[in-house]
C-alpha cells in the first residue's frame, strides 16, 4: 500500500468511524476489507484502524480479530481476555453485554476465567487505540485554552497549563515511538502498551485540569475519552500492572532491553 492509497484509506475510515460505531462499524469495516487487510498488511491496518478508533471515539470488535489471528484460531469467535485485577472479559460482537456491562460505552462483559492467549498483538493494538484517545483529549484541551480567556488573557498564556499540555504531548510522542518500535516478542509490546496507557492517563489528568468543570459535563466530549482511556488501560494489563511485569521479566532475564525495545 503506497502513501496515496494509505491516505485515501485513512480518510475513508475516519469518515466511516465518525458516522457509526459498534455493530454497525463492524459491518462497515468488513465491507472495507478489514479481515483481508489484517491478514495481508497487519503492520499498516492495526495502527491505522485502532488509532482512528481512539481519535473518533468509535468502537468495534476488531480486538477479537487481532487476538484470534495471533492464536491461529478460526475467525468470528469471542475470546476471553484478561483484565486488570484478575478479571476476565469478553468483547461481545453483537453489542449486547447484558444489563451490567463493565462500561456502558463498550460491550465488555465479565466472564469466568479464560485460558492462556497470546497478548503481544492485542497489546500493540490497544496501545494505538489509547494513543488516539490521548491525542484527541490533547486536541480538545488545546482548542479550549486557545479559545477561552481568564483575567483578560487567553488560558494558553498561563505557564502552568502550558507545562501540563507539553508534558502530555511528550508522553504521547514517547508512546508512539515505543509502539512503532514494538516487535513480535513479548517484552516490547508489553512496554509499548504500558507507555501508551500511562500517556493516555496523563492526557486524561492534565486535559481535565485544562478544561476545568466543563470537562465533566455531558455536553462536552472529554469525559467520554477519559472513561474510554480508563477502561482500555485495564484491558490486557494496566500500565501499572505491565510495569511490574516488565520489572519481573528484567530481574528474571538479568538484562535490560535495548533502547529500541523501550
Amino acid at each position: 500500500m503506497d502513501a496515496d492509497e494509505r491516505e485515501l484509506l485513512e480518510q475513508t475510515l475516519r469518515k466511516t468511524m465518525t458516522g457509526t460505531s459498534g455493530t454497525g462499524l463492524d459491518t462497515a469495516l468488513a465491507d472495507l476489507g478489514w479481515t483481508q487487510m489484517l491478514a495481508e498488511e497487519p503492520d499498516t491496518a492495526v495502527p491505522l484502524v485502532f488509532r482512528l478508533l481512539g481519535e473518533t471515539g468509535a468502537h468495534a470488535s476488531v480486538l477479537n480479530d487481532v487476538v484470534l489471528r495471533e492464536t491461529g484460531g478460526p475467525p468470528g469467535r469471542t475470546p476471553a481476555l484478561p483484565y486488570t485485577g484478575g478479571l476476565w472479559v469478553e468483547w461481545v460482537r453483537d453489542g449486547d453485554a447484558g444489563d451490567r456491562p463493565l462500561d456502558p460505552g463498550l460491550p465488555l462483559r465479565r466472564v469466568a476465567e479464560g485460558g492462556p492467549v497470546p497478548l503481544a498483538g492485542g497489546r500493540r493494538a490497544l496501545g494505538w487505540w489509547l494513543l488516539g484517545t490521548g491525542r484527541t483529549m490533547l486536541a480538545l484541551a488545546r482548542r479550549h485554552v486557545l479559545d477561552r480567556q481568564q483575567f483578560g488573557r487567553p488560558l494558553a498564556s498561563f505557564q502552568a497549563l502550558r507545562h501540563r499540555l507539553a508534558e502530555t504531548h511528550v508522553a504521547l510522542e514517547g508512546a508512539e515511538a515505543a509502539l512503532t518500535a514494538a516487535g513480535d516478542d513479548d517484552t516490547s509490546p508489553l512496554l509499548a502498551k504500558a507507555a501508551a496507557g500511562r500517556a493516555a492517563l496523563t492526557a486524561a489528568r492534565h486535559c481535565q485540569q485544562a478544561l476545568g468543570g466543563i470537562g465533566f459535563t455531558a455536553e462536552h466530549e472529554l469525559h467520554l475519552h477519559v472513561k474510554r482511556a480508563l477502561v482500555l488501560d485495564g484491558l490486557l494489563g494496566s500500565a501499572r500492572d505491565l510495569t511490574r511485569e516488565a520489572g519481573t521479566l528484567l530481574l528474571r532475564e538479568g538484562r535490560t532491553p535495548r533502547l529500541v525495545e523501550l
